[in-house]
């Protein structure tokens, strides 16, 4: 298991990666009945007459995997990745099946909180397909607990 780092233990300019998670025409399709039933995520036959011109993840189903690999490593944070807001959220192109998604968070911002257990820390974080374009990015306002007393 990764070591979990408290407010102490960032600075501006550390990047955090985590990946790749491969993804596939079923689990797109599995999200999108449950969360976002159009046929640009359903069907391969609808979705090659849409914009999309063929199978695409929901932009929630990549959000949701870029999460889980922030999780699973990314921002190995003490107390977890507890969120205050996401800004300047990005779809930037869509996500097909055989896609190799890998994430990279860059800490933008550390600064002091009104509390003394935490501080905040901005993230900006870009999801990346294995040919290295970007496919989703968001900048999140994070608070992060400060380290216990000895």
């Amino acid at each position: 298991m990764t070591e979990r780092l408290y407010f102490e233990d960032f600075a501006v300019g550390q990047i955090f990666r985590a990946g790749p998670r491969h993804v596939t025409a079923e689990e797109i399709k599995r999200f999108a009945a449950e969360f976002d039933p159009q046929p640009f995520h359903l069907d391969e036959m609808a979705a090659g007459a849409t914009v999309f011109g063929g199978l695409a993840a929901s932009g929630w189903h990549t959000a949701a995997m870029t999460m889980r690999m922030l999780v699973d490593g990314a921002l190995p944070i003490a107390g977890g990745i507890i969120g205050s807001a996401i800004d300047e959220l990005r779809w930037l192109r869509p996500v097909r099946p055989g896609d190799i998604l890998t994430v990279e968070a860059e800490i933008i911002e550390v600064r002091e909180s009104s509390r003394p257990t935490q501080g905040r820390i901005r993230t900006r974080s870009t999801t990346r397909a294995a040919d290295g374009e970007a496919v989703q990015s968001f900048i999140a306002n994070l608070l992060v607990p400060r380290r216990p007393p000895a």
